[in-house]
């Protein structure tokens, strides 16, 4: 492939630091004007994926679906919504770029019309045989419209001999692989499923009012939230739920496994109002704070978040400590994504959008600094820089997860182990590299703490981890993954199935 090919695909901001998640699935079920309810709870998980955001609603005679680039508000803020996508039913997506490129036909839901109807999908996660899969349906004739592995659950779906729609689906649920949250629209229903280890979340909730039941599913808690519903329930791992006009029904396809949630939806990506699992995100990453002051002390003035996810665990670390906590950087909240840094020069000083010094805070001072993590480092560093310039006399980095050490293939948007600085340093090593006087990590005991999960089961772990311990909660089949390597990328994949 020469190098005119390569630059038609979107990179990644070389400065971007922060793993980025999956995606954010929503829908609904019996809702008057439900494009506009499932805006506002795309809305609610944006942050989940800020690349591209799609929607799906169905009136009992049509499908209509929009998919678009970019932010919710920017694709359905319109006042016109309703009529561009009328229904009483409707499933959304909020996406990053995992599996596949960033091209709008890799936007979801995927939609597809079958002998039996219509069926949209929303996925949320990564199938960890997704190129075994693809490789062949191609060979079986399927055509591809999209590089996601999402579409692979659509071929499944219409490959299948079962008589019933959601038969069809458990069908197909039982040859993927991986971590998984899906919401699936259909003629007459509203399908949710979550993979059987409980990787990645989903939650069952209900509108209250009079008449016949309105339900909705969704990725976190806070989506309940913004549009005023009642959360009923989690959904099971490996659980099937089936909302009709006649209420809610629920299978068990797959047999009884150990649930292995992600330990990263509250170390990162959770909002921390929500709750997942049934624990708090806010108190999770309180208490990682508070344990991380137990395990890393040091003599210093002031605590220091760095925005916004390293907030929670600050205020612990500052109250477990006795240290004054203040907000010695202020995050820049309308940055937009499309910004054009065309020179290093410029990317030097992009960090200063979204981080800004307050020197009242910060000068004379030794600082702990406290963020959520550490990836490749190159975010930390022009932080721990931009406070040294503020005035600080010494800067302590703390970060209120474990080092990251190995890639993710379940949804996470994680580099390749060599590029992840805790799998190539020491903590000594890397301290030198990111300009810190100090550099301390919460160790893994730290965070089963942290969760009130009891001591980590070496044999058979309370929680997927494995990017901290490299023990994955699944087998790996693909060849990318055995070898190590992060398909994040349509370039790799064309290559790999042409291949």
């Amino acid at each position: 492939m020469n190098s005119s090919q390569r630059s038609a695909y979107p990179e990644r901001d070389p400065d971007d630091d922060r793993p980025r998640l999956e995606c954010g699935v929503f829908g609904v079920w019996n809702v008057e004007e439900a494009a506009a309810v499932v805006a506002l709870g795309l809305h609610a998980l944006q942050h989940r994926g800020q690349e591209a955001c799609g929607m799906a609603a169905f009136d009992g005679q049509r499908f209509a679906t929009e998919r678009h680039l970019g932010h919710v508000g920017e694709a359905f803020g319109q006042d016109d919504l309703v009529q561009r996508l009328p229904g009483y039913a409707a499933v959304g997506h909020t996406r990053y770029a995992t599996a596949g490129g960033h091209a709008i036909r890799n936007v979801q839901p995927m939609f597809a019309d079958l002998e039996s109807g219509g069926i949209a999908i929303g996925h949320n996660g990564n199938l960890t045989n997704f190129l075994t899969l693809r490789h062949q349906l191609v060979a079986e004739g399927a055509i591809f419209q999209s590089t996601s592995d999402s579409e692979v659950i659509l071929h499944l779906v219409a490959r299948s001999r079962k008589a019933r729609v959601v038969d069809r689906f458990v069908d197909a649920l039982r040859q993927i692989e991986g971590g998984y949250a899906l919401v699936a629209l259909t003629n007459t229903k509203l399908i949710g499923a979550r993979d059987p280890l409980g990787i990645r979340p989903l939650v069952l909730g209900a509108i209250e009012g009079n008449g016949a039941p309105r339900h909705v599913l969704a990725s976190e808690t806070c989506a309940l939230d913004m549009i005023g519903a009642r959360f009923i329930r989690d959904i099971e791992p490996g659980e099937v739920v089936v909302i009709s006009d006649t209420g809610v029904e629920s299978q068990q396809p797959f047999p009884n496994a150990r649930a292995r949630p992600c330990l990263f939806e509250y170390v990162y990506f959770s909002r921390p109002d929500s709750v997942v699992n049934g624990r708090s995100v806010y108190g999770v990453r309180k208490r990682m704070g508070r344990r991380l002051a137990q395990e890393n002390p040091v003599e210093a003035d002031v605590v220091v978040p760095v925005p916004d996810s390293g907030v929670p665990a600050a205020l612990g670390y500052a109250q477990e400590s006795g240290l004054p906590y203040e907000l010695g950087i202020i995050r820049g909240h309308y940055v937009g994504r499309t910004f054009i840094q065309p020179t290093q020069g410029v990317r030097e000083l992009g960090v200063r959008m979204k981080h800004s010094p307050n020197r009242e805070v910060l000068a004379g001072k030794r600082v702990v600094l406290i963020d959520d993590s550490i990836v490749r480092g190159t975010t930390s560093v022009k932080i721990v820089r931009m406070v040294r310039e503020a005035g600080a006399k010494e800067v302590h980095l703390r970060s209120a997860s474990p080092p990251i050490k190995w890639p993710d293939f379940y949804g996470i948007d994680m580099p390749d182990r060599e590029k992840l600085i805790a799998a190539q340093k020491s903590v000594s090593e890397m301290a030198e590299m990111l300009e810190v006087d100090s550099l301390g990590f919460l160790s893994v005991e730290g965070l089963y703490w942290a969760m009130e999960a009891g001591p980590r089961d070496p044999v058979n772990p309370q929680f997927t981890d494995h990017y901290f311990t490299g023990d994955y909660p699944t087998r790996l089949l693909d060849r990318e993954i055995a070898e190590g390597r992060n398909l994040q990328d349509e370039r790799q994949l064309s290559f790999l199935v042409e291949a």
